[in-house]
């Protein structure tokens, strides 16, 4: 069963997202957060916060094993861009824009196992 974690309106550029991202693609979990926490990019902080959602979203809300969950996909899309202008020589305005991101990371793993109760497993005594 695939879980799915999104973080909107990073504020970081898409591309300088997206090389971090290729670093743990199709990686286990564990190993990508190590990887992460020696990445010197600003990036590796929002990949990583991400990734420790999905991992919390996959064991809480659909009980998968923390050991073997894989990150299948990680994806880096383009969001929404705030545009400004700087000062320039002789009353000019240049424009420039602030890029932000959104990622997406989709993890993977096995089922974890239930106990059955007492009661579930025994007929009913009357």
């Amino acid at each position: 069963m695939s879980v799915l974690s999104l973080a909107k309106g990073v504020r970081i550029s898409p591309r300088k997202v997206s090389a971090v991202a290729a670093l743990v693609r199709n990686r286990t979990v564990s190993d990508a957060l190590v990887i992460l926490e020696h990445t010197p990019r600003r990036a590796s902080t929002a990949i990583s916060k991400t990734i420790k959602s999905a991992q919390a979203n996959a064991e809480h809300n659909h009980g998968l094993k923390p050991d073997t969950l894989r990150i299948t996909e990680i994806t880096v899309t383009a969001g929404p861009r705030i545009k400004r202008f700087r000062p320039a020589a002789h009353g000019r305005a240049l424009p420039y824009q602030k890029k932000s991101s959104h990622i997406r990371v989709m993890v993977d793993g096995e089922k974890r196992q239930t106990k059955k109760t007492k009661q579930a497993t025994e007929p009913e005594a009357k």
